[in-house]
């Protein structure tokens, strides 16, 4: 078994080998993974922390030997709080972009390590140790406010509904699928909407009963999700009411809490 790390600030994975093939996920820096097959300048790769895979570039990631892959799973994670942020190389003085909800590898007094590489790194991070409560996950989860809305996105750049949520939960020490469908068949079921709590996600489905939409909700009724932009709207239990256009765009089906 192959491992890696991705060494870039943000790379594309895809369904398929090819750069032309569709984005279903990215990755970002400091994310490690296991390498199943190759093809090509092609990895087919699997997220370590959710078990997703797909196609990535192989001049986009760091091949890393099994003792690293075990100790940055099992070390304590920090992650980047800037909305963008520069670490330096110490050797090289070569730098990387950073964004938030990146990882910081083996991090410690301002420094990480990334294949060998010693890094500086001076801006604000986070330590997830312990679980964040639920005001605290909200607060991680206002910092993407309209971050524009793309289909396999995770990053201030570009995020999906259920990118979003994987993300700020991560951040916050809680580790979820990636997929809203896959997120759905975890937690605890809040059978009414006025029983939820800031912090729980809300799930929505088409006409078919099947999950294609999640988001947090917060207090005061309302709710923060990825629908063309992350943004905040009402929800009752109908469904997310869109504040500027007056209208239901999103039909409630189960909600779910992962705080005891």
């Amino acid at each position: 078994m192959d491992y890696a790390i991705c060494n870039q600030t943000l790379i594309p994975v895809r369904i398929q080998p090819g750069d032309r093939t569709e984005m279903i996920n990215q990755l970002l820096f400091g994310d490690v993974l296991v390498i199943k097959d190759k093809y090509k300048n092609w990895l087919l790769i699997e997220s370590a922390d959710d078990q997703y895979d797909g196609w990535v570039d192989n001049k986009q990631v760091s091949v890393i030997d099994q003792s690293e892959y075990n100790d940055l799973l099992t070390t304590n994670r920090f992650y980047v709080m800037d909305f963008a942020a520069v670490a330096e190389s110490v050797d090289t003085k070569s730098k990387v972009m950073l964004t938030l909800g990146s990882s910081l590898p083996q991090y410690h007094n301002n420094r990480f390590f990334l294949n060998g590489t010693e890094f500086v790194y001076n801006g604000q991070s986070h330590h997830s140790k312990n679980k964040t409560d639920r005001i605290g996950l909200m607060e991680i989860a206002k910092k993407y406010v309209n971050a524009p809305y793309l289909w396999g996105g995770r990053s201030l750049f570009g995020i999906d509904c259920s990118g979003f949520t994987q993300l700020v939960f991560k951040i916050g020490g809680t580790f979820l699928p990636r997929d809203s469908a896959q997120q759905v068949l975890q937690g605890n079921t809040i059978n009414f909407i006025h029983e939820a709590n800031t912090g729980d996600l809300a799930f929505f489905g088409n006409e078919d009963g099947n999950i294609n939409h999640v988001g947090i909700i917060l207090d005061d009724n309302q709710i923060i999700h990825a629908s063309g932009k992350v943004r905040i709207d009402k929800i009752d239990h109908q469904g997310i009411f869109n504040v500027d256009t007056n209208q239901y765009t999103h039909q409630l089906r189960v909600i779910k809490s992962f705080y005891d």
